[in-house]
Protein backbone atom coordinates (compact mmCIF):
# COMPACT_ATOMS: atom_id res chain seq x y z
CA UNK A 1 0.00 0.00 0.00
CA UNK A 2 1.40 3.34 -0.93
CA UNK A 3 1.44 5.93 1.84
CA UNK A 4 0.43 9.59 0.93
CA UNK A 5 3.52 12.25 1.47
CA UNK A 6 1.46 13.82 4.37
CA UNK A 7 1.30 10.58 6.31
CA UNK A 8 5.24 10.38 5.76
CA UNK A 9 5.69 13.76 6.97
CA UNK A 10 3.55 13.02 9.96
CA UNK A 11 6.12 9.89 10.65
CA UNK A 12 9.03 11.92 10.11
CA UNK A 13 8.03 14.61 12.86
CA UNK A 14 7.37 11.86 15.32
CA UNK A 15 10.87 10.45 14.91
CA UNK A 16 12.29 14.14 15.29
CA UNK A 17 10.53 15.04 18.03
CA UNK A 18 11.50 11.55 20.06
CA UNK A 19 15.14 11.73 19.17
CA UNK A 20 15.36 15.31 20.30
CA UNK A 21 17.23 15.31 23.94
CA UNK A 22 18.39 18.73 24.42
CA UNK A 23 17.07 20.78 26.94
CA UNK A 24 15.07 24.29 25.56
CA UNK A 25 16.12 27.66 26.29
CA UNK A 26 12.97 29.20 28.08
CA UNK A 27 13.91 32.03 26.44
CA UNK A 28 14.51 30.72 23.11
CA UNK A 29 12.58 32.28 20.17
CA UNK A 30 11.43 28.42 19.52
CA UNK A 31 9.68 28.18 22.96
CA UNK A 32 8.53 32.37 23.17
CA UNK A 33 5.17 31.34 21.68
CA UNK A 34 3.12 33.38 19.55
CA UNK A 35 0.01 32.78 17.43
CA UNK A 36 -0.23 30.92 14.31
CA UNK A 37 -2.49 29.09 12.04
CA UNK A 38 -2.52 26.30 9.83
CA UNK A 39 -2.27 26.43 6.19
CA UNK A 40 -3.42 24.29 3.56
CA UNK A 41 -1.77 21.57 2.71
CA UNK A 42 0.77 22.24 0.29
CA UNK A 43 4.40 22.69 1.57
CA UNK A 44 7.77 21.29 0.41
CA UNK A 45 9.00 19.18 3.64
CA UNK A 46 11.90 21.56 4.52
CA UNK A 47 9.12 24.33 4.66
CA UNK A 48 7.29 21.74 6.79
CA UNK A 49 10.06 21.26 9.45
CA UNK A 50 10.29 24.82 9.79
CA UNK A 51 6.95 25.28 11.02
CA UNK A 52 6.65 22.72 13.51
CA UNK A 53 8.50 24.14 16.06
CA UNK A 54 8.00 27.45 15.62
CA UNK A 55 6.08 27.81 18.63
CA UNK A 56 5.63 26.40 22.21
CA UNK A 57 2.98 24.66 21.28
CA UNK A 58 2.54 22.74 17.69
CA UNK A 59 2.50 24.37 14.77
CA UNK A 60 2.37 21.75 12.64
CA UNK A 61 -1.01 20.21 10.70
CA UNK A 62 -0.95 17.37 13.07
CA UNK A 63 1.02 13.93 13.70
CA UNK A 64 -0.24 10.39 12.78
CA UNK A 65 -1.37 8.55 15.87
CA UNK A 66 0.94 5.42 16.09
CA UNK A 67 -2.18 3.40 17.00
CA UNK A 68 -2.88 0.23 15.60
CA UNK A 69 -5.89 1.33 14.39
CA UNK A 70 -5.75 2.39 10.56
CA UNK A 71 -5.24 5.75 10.02
CA UNK A 72 -8.83 7.01 8.35
CA UNK A 73 -9.53 10.27 6.26
CA UNK A 74 -12.69 10.81 8.16
CA UNK A 75 -10.44 12.46 11.15
CA UNK A 76 -8.40 14.35 8.85
CA UNK A 77 -9.42 17.70 8.49
CA UNK A 78 -8.63 20.56 5.09
CA UNK A 79 -5.89 21.78 7.26
CA UNK A 80 -4.07 18.11 7.49
CA UNK A 81 -4.54 17.71 10.80
CA UNK A 82 -5.25 14.20 12.12
CA UNK A 83 -7.38 14.04 14.95
CA UNK A 84 -6.96 11.46 17.33
CA UNK A 85 -8.44 12.43 20.50
CA UNK A 86 -11.71 11.65 21.19
CA UNK A 87 -13.60 14.18 24.23
CA UNK A 88 -17.04 12.38 25.28
CA UNK A 89 -19.51 14.01 27.41
CA UNK A 90 -21.57 11.30 29.50
CA UNK A 91 -23.56 13.48 31.20
CA UNK A 92 -24.95 17.44 31.61
CA UNK A 93 -25.31 16.72 35.22
CA UNK A 94 -22.99 18.21 37.87
CA UNK A 95 -22.85 18.18 41.60
CA UNK A 96 -21.11 21.72 41.64
CA UNK A 97 -22.06 25.15 40.19
CA UNK A 98 -18.66 26.42 39.33
CA UNK A 99 -19.64 29.70 38.28
CA UNK A 100 -17.08 29.66 34.73
CA UNK A 101 -18.84 26.71 33.92
CA UNK A 102 -22.84 27.39 35.00
CA UNK A 103 -24.69 30.21 34.75
CA UNK A 104 -25.97 31.13 38.57
CA UNK A 105 -29.65 29.91 37.83
CA UNK A 106 -28.71 26.74 36.56
CA UNK A 107 -29.20 25.03 33.01
CA UNK A 108 -32.00 23.35 31.06
CA UNK A 109 -31.03 19.41 31.07
CA UNK A 110 -31.52 17.59 28.18
CA UNK A 111 -33.89 14.96 29.10
CA UNK A 112 -32.36 11.31 29.68
CA UNK A 113 -34.23 9.54 26.86
CA UNK A 114 -32.63 11.90 24.19
CA UNK A 115 -28.99 11.53 25.86
CA UNK A 116 -26.59 8.66 24.33
CA UNK A 117 -26.87 5.19 26.04
CA UNK A 118 -23.78 3.26 27.02
CA UNK A 119 -24.38 0.63 23.99
CA UNK A 120 -24.54 4.11 21.35
CA UNK A 121 -21.50 5.25 23.25
CA UNK A 122 -19.29 2.57 22.44
CA UNK A 123 -20.92 2.17 19.23
CA UNK A 124 -19.33 5.59 18.33
CA UNK A 125 -16.46 5.29 20.27
CA UNK A 126 -15.48 1.88 18.40
CA UNK A 127 -15.98 4.00 15.18
CA UNK A 128 -13.68 6.73 16.02
CA UNK A 129 -10.88 3.77 17.43
CA UNK A 130 -11.51 1.84 14.65
CA UNK A 131 -10.27 4.95 12.18
CA UNK A 132 -7.21 6.18 13.96
CA UNK A 133 -8.22 7.91 17.47
CA UNK A 134 -5.99 6.56 20.39
CA UNK A 135 -6.96 8.76 22.80
CA UNK A 136 -10.50 8.73 24.50
CA UNK A 137 -10.82 11.17 27.91
CA UNK A 138 -14.84 10.99 29.53
CA UNK A 139 -15.90 14.88 30.74
CA UNK A 140 -19.24 15.97 31.80
CA UNK A 141 -21.19 17.66 33.46
CA UNK A 142 -19.49 14.98 36.13
CA UNK A 143 -19.00 11.89 34.91
CA UNK A 144 -18.42 9.97 37.92
CA UNK A 145 -22.06 10.45 38.74
CA UNK A 146 -23.62 8.37 35.45
CA UNK A 147 -24.13 5.28 37.22
CA UNK A 148 -22.51 3.05 34.58
CA UNK A 149 -19.39 4.39 34.33
CA UNK A 150 -17.57 1.78 35.47
CA UNK A 151 -19.69 -0.28 32.56
CA UNK A 152 -18.46 2.07 30.20
CA UNK A 153 -14.65 2.13 31.10
CA UNK A 154 -14.71 -1.51 31.23
CA UNK A 155 -15.77 -1.62 27.40
CA UNK A 156 -13.39 1.60 26.13
CA UNK A 157 -10.60 0.10 27.50
CA UNK A 158 -10.68 -3.10 25.76
CA UNK A 159 -11.22 -1.46 22.19
CA UNK A 160 -8.65 -2.43 20.14
CA UNK A 161 -5.85 0.71 19.34
CA UNK A 162 -7.07 2.60 22.06
CA UNK A 163 -4.01 3.66 23.67
CA UNK A 164 -5.28 5.89 26.64
CA UNK A 165 -8.48 6.16 28.76
CA UNK A 166 -8.52 9.88 30.75
CA UNK A 167 -11.07 11.33 33.02
CA UNK A 168 -11.94 14.60 33.87
CA UNK A 169 -13.74 14.76 36.63
CA UNK A 170 -14.79 17.45 40.05
CA UNK A 171 -12.74 15.00 42.55
CA UNK A 172 -16.31 15.58 44.83
CA UNK A 173 -16.59 11.35 44.57
CA UNK A 174 -13.84 9.95 43.01
CA UNK A 175 -11.79 8.90 46.36
CA UNK A 176 -14.10 6.03 46.59
CA UNK A 177 -14.61 5.29 43.01
CA UNK A 178 -11.23 5.30 41.85
CA UNK A 179 -9.64 2.16 42.83
CA UNK A 180 -12.36 0.14 40.82
CA UNK A 181 -12.33 2.29 37.65
CA UNK A 182 -8.35 1.84 37.24
CA UNK A 183 -9.35 -1.67 37.41
CA UNK A 184 -11.77 -1.01 34.12
CA UNK A 185 -9.07 0.14 32.25
CA UNK A 186 -9.00 4.29 33.25
CA UNK A 187 -5.25 5.18 32.82
CA UNK A 188 -5.04 9.19 33.17
CA UNK A 189 -7.10 11.56 35.70
CA UNK A 190 -7.41 15.41 35.55
CA UNK A 191 -9.16 16.85 38.73
CA UNK A 192 -10.36 20.14 38.82
CA UNK A 193 -9.53 22.37 41.70
CA UNK A 194 -9.53 26.18 41.75
CA UNK A 195 -8.91 27.18 44.82
CA UNK A 196 -6.78 25.56 48.29
CA UNK A 197 -8.71 28.02 50.41
CA UNK A 198 -11.95 26.16 51.62
CA UNK A 199 -14.46 28.91 52.38
CA UNK A 200 -13.54 30.02 49.03
CA UNK A 201 -13.97 26.30 47.31
CA UNK A 202 -17.69 26.88 48.56
CA UNK A 203 -18.03 30.56 47.16
CA UNK A 204 -16.44 29.23 43.10
CA UNK A 205 -18.60 26.01 43.36
CA UNK A 206 -21.66 27.42 45.05
CA UNK A 207 -21.27 24.10 47.03
CA UNK A 208 -19.15 21.96 50.44
CA UNK A 209 -16.94 19.46 49.29
CA UNK A 210 -13.60 20.84 48.93
CA UNK A 211 -11.68 18.22 51.71
CA UNK A 212 -12.96 15.74 49.33
CA UNK A 213 -11.42 16.58 46.53
CA UNK A 214 -8.18 17.23 47.95
CA UNK A 215 -8.85 13.41 49.38
CA UNK A 216 -9.16 12.40 45.84
CA UNK A 217 -6.00 14.22 44.37
CA UNK A 218 -4.28 12.00 47.87
CA UNK A 219 -6.35 8.78 46.28
CA UNK A 220 -5.01 9.01 42.86
CA UNK A 221 -1.40 9.69 44.01
CA UNK A 222 -1.57 7.08 46.51
CA UNK A 223 -2.75 4.19 43.66
CA UNK A 224 0.13 4.70 41.40
CA UNK A 225 -1.52 7.60 38.86
CA UNK A 226 1.35 9.48 37.36
CA UNK A 227 0.80 12.41 36.94
CA UNK A 228 -2.20 13.15 38.52
CA UNK A 229 -3.27 16.70 36.75
CA UNK A 230 -4.85 19.40 38.69
CA UNK A 231 -6.70 21.75 36.32
CA UNK A 232 -7.19 25.41 37.86
CA UNK A 233 -8.74 28.37 35.82
CA UNK A 234 -7.35 31.25 37.21
CA UNK A 235 -9.62 34.02 37.60
CA UNK A 236 -8.50 37.54 38.35
CA UNK A 237 -9.19 38.49 42.07
CA UNK A 238 -10.82 35.56 42.77
CA UNK A 239 -7.47 32.63 42.83
CA UNK A 240 -4.81 34.59 40.82
CA UNK A 241 -3.13 34.89 44.31
CA UNK A 242 -2.73 31.37 45.09
CA UNK A 243 -0.95 30.57 42.11
CA UNK A 244 2.46 30.07 44.16
CA UNK A 245 0.31 27.93 46.81
CA UNK A 246 -0.68 25.28 43.85
CA UNK A 247 2.92 25.43 42.70
CA UNK A 248 4.11 24.24 45.94
CA UNK A 249 1.45 21.17 45.05
CA UNK A 250 4.09 19.64 42.70
CA UNK A 251 6.93 19.65 45.46
CA UNK A 252 6.59 16.39 46.91
CA UNK A 253 4.33 14.36 44.65
CA UNK A 254 3.88 13.61 41.09
CA UNK A 255 1.18 16.90 40.79
CA UNK A 256 0.73 18.57 37.34
CA UNK A 257 -0.49 21.73 37.52
CA UNK A 258 -2.68 22.95 35.12
CA UNK A 259 -3.45 26.57 34.42
CA UNK A 260 -6.19 27.27 32.24
CA UNK A 261 -7.38 30.94 30.74
CA UNK A 262 -10.46 31.72 32.06
CA UNK A 263 -12.78 31.25 28.49
CA UNK A 264 -15.75 32.57 27.12
CA UNK A 265 -18.73 30.52 27.28
CA UNK A 266 -22.53 31.16 27.55
CA UNK A 267 -23.97 32.31 31.65
CA UNK A 268 -20.05 32.11 32.58
CA UNK A 269 -20.03 36.16 32.45
CA UNK A 270 -16.76 36.35 31.04
CA UNK A 271 -15.24 39.71 31.51
CA UNK A 272 -11.50 40.74 29.59
CA UNK A 273 -10.69 42.02 32.88
CA UNK A 274 -10.92 38.61 34.86
CA UNK A 275 -8.82 36.85 32.36
CA UNK A 276 -4.45 35.98 33.71
CA UNK A 277 -2.79 36.12 30.56
CA UNK A 278 0.03 33.49 30.55
CA UNK A 279 2.49 35.54 30.44
CA UNK A 280 1.47 37.05 33.59
CA UNK A 281 1.53 33.56 35.63
CA UNK A 282 4.47 32.57 33.86
CA UNK A 283 6.10 35.93 34.66
CA UNK A 284 4.94 35.08 38.64
CA UNK A 285 6.14 31.73 38.60
CA UNK A 286 9.99 32.76 37.88
CA UNK A 287 10.10 35.44 40.22
CA UNK A 288 9.47 32.75 42.97
CA UNK A 289 11.48 30.10 41.04
CA UNK A 290 14.23 31.51 39.23
CA UNK A 291 15.33 27.43 37.90
CA UNK A 292 11.90 26.77 36.40
CA UNK A 293 12.92 24.97 32.85
CA UNK A 294 11.07 24.45 29.98
CA UNK A 295 9.96 20.64 29.23
CA UNK A 296 9.82 19.85 25.91
CA UNK A 297 6.04 19.73 24.33
CA UNK A 298 4.36 17.21 22.34
CA UNK A 299 3.99 18.72 19.14
CA UNK A 300 -0.28 18.45 19.84
CA UNK A 301 0.01 19.19 23.74
CA UNK A 302 -2.43 22.35 24.37
CA UNK A 303 -0.37 22.65 27.72
CA UNK A 304 3.12 24.62 27.59
CA UNK A 305 5.11 22.01 30.22
CA UNK A 306 7.67 23.51 33.00
CA UNK A 307 9.35 21.69 35.72
CA UNK A 308 11.22 23.49 38.73
CA UNK A 309 14.05 21.62 39.50
CA UNK A 310 14.01 19.52 42.60
CA UNK A 311 10.15 19.08 42.31
CA UNK A 312 8.20 15.78 41.93
CA UNK A 313 5.54 17.17 40.21
CA UNK A 314 5.45 20.12 36.79
CA UNK A 315 3.99 23.09 36.15
CA UNK A 316 1.45 23.06 32.82
CA UNK A 317 -0.10 26.65 31.18
CA UNK A 318 -3.42 26.06 28.74
CA UNK A 319 -3.37 29.19 26.85
CA UNK A 320 -6.49 28.63 25.17
CA UNK A 321 -7.27 33.08 24.72
CA UNK A 322 -3.59 34.56 24.72
CA UNK A 323 -1.59 31.93 22.51
CA UNK A 324 -3.91 29.46 20.80
CA UNK A 325 -2.96 26.03 19.94
CA UNK A 326 -5.16 25.40 17.08
CA UNK A 327 -2.63 24.36 14.12
CA UNK A 328 -1.67 21.70 16.52
CA UNK A 329 -5.58 20.21 17.33
CA UNK A 330 -6.06 17.29 17.25
CA UNK A 331 -9.54 17.23 19.28
CA UNK A 332 -13.13 16.06 18.79
CA UNK A 333 -16.35 16.38 21.18
CA UNK A 334 -19.22 14.31 21.30
CA UNK A 335 -21.46 15.95 23.65
CA UNK A 336 -23.71 14.14 26.09
CA UNK A 337 -26.90 14.38 23.77
CA UNK A 338 -24.75 13.31 21.01
CA UNK A 339 -23.80 16.26 19.43
CA UNK A 340 -20.84 16.14 17.49
CA UNK A 341 -18.49 19.68 17.93
CA UNK A 342 -15.36 19.77 16.30
CA UNK A 343 -14.12 22.62 18.01
CA UNK A 344 -14.68 23.74 21.68
CA UNK A 345 -14.97 27.49 20.68
CA UNK A 346 -17.17 27.01 17.59
CA UNK A 347 -21.12 27.09 17.25
CA UNK A 348 -21.65 24.29 14.96
CA UNK A 349 -22.47 21.09 15.68
CA UNK A 350 -23.85 18.12 14.32
CA UNK A 351 -26.08 15.40 15.25
CA UNK A 352 -25.02 11.73 15.48
CA UNK A 353 -27.82 10.43 17.75
CA UNK A 354 -30.59 11.12 15.46
CA UNK A 355 -28.82 9.22 12.49
CA UNK A 356 -28.08 6.28 15.02
CA UNK A 357 -31.67 6.26 15.92
CA UNK A 358 -33.27 6.06 12.60
CA UNK A 359 -31.03 3.13 11.29
CA UNK A 360 -28.13 4.71 9.75
CA UNK A 361 -25.06 2.27 9.17
CA UNK A 362 -21.60 2.88 10.30
CA UNK A 363 -20.77 3.88 6.96
CA UNK A 364 -23.11 6.36 6.80
CA UNK A 365 -21.82 7.68 10.36
CA UNK A 366 -18.69 8.38 9.25
CA UNK A 367 -19.47 10.28 6.03
CA UNK A 368 -21.11 12.55 8.72
CA UNK A 369 -18.34 12.82 10.72
CA UNK A 370 -15.86 13.31 7.85
CA UNK A 371 -18.05 15.83 6.62
CA UNK A 372 -18.03 17.94 10.21
CA UNK A 373 -14.36 17.26 10.47
CA UNK A 374 -13.54 18.85 6.93
CA UNK A 375 -15.64 21.96 7.72
CA UNK A 376 -13.58 22.84 10.66
CA UNK A 377 -11.70 25.98 10.51
CA UNK A 378 -8.02 26.57 10.93
CA UNK A 379 -8.59 28.75 14.27
CA UNK A 380 -10.93 30.07 16.68
CA UNK A 381 -12.26 33.36 16.28
CA UNK A 382 -9.97 35.26 19.13
CA UNK A 383 -11.03 36.06 22.77
CA UNK A 384 -13.64 39.38 22.02
CA UNK A 385 -15.01 37.69 19.42
CA UNK A 386 -15.58 35.00 21.12
CA UNK A 387 -17.34 36.84 23.88
CA UNK A 388 -19.70 37.82 21.56
CA UNK A 389 -20.39 34.10 19.95
CA UNK A 390 -23.37 32.13 20.92
CA UNK A 391 -22.35 29.08 22.26
CA UNK A 392 -23.75 26.47 24.72
CA UNK A 393 -22.64 26.56 28.57
CA UNK A 394 -19.48 24.64 29.70
CA UNK A 395 -21.49 22.56 31.51
CA UNK A 396 -23.28 21.32 28.43
CA UNK A 397 -20.26 20.97 25.87
CA UNK A 398 -18.27 18.81 28.77
CA UNK A 399 -14.83 19.57 30.45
Amino acid sequence: MVIPMWRQLFRLIEVHFVHSQSAPNINSPLLSGGICEPQRVNHSQDEFFSKTYATSCANMLSEAPQASAPLSDMLVDSFGRMHTYLRISLTERCNLRCQYCMPAEGVELTPNSKLLSQGEIIRLANLFVTSGVDKIRLTGGEPTIRPDIEGICLQLSNLNGLRTLAMTTNGLVLARKLPKLKECGLNSVNISLDTLVPAKFEFMTRRKGFERVLESIDTAVDIGYNPVKVNCVVMRGINDDEIHDFVELTRDKPINVRFIEFMPFDGNVWNFKKLVPYAEMLDRVLKQHKDLRRLQDHPTDTAKNFKIDGFCGTVSFITSMTEHFCAGCNRLRLLADGNFKVCLFGPSEVSLRDPIRSGVDDNGLREIIGAAVKRKKAAHAGMFDLAKTSNRPMIHIGG
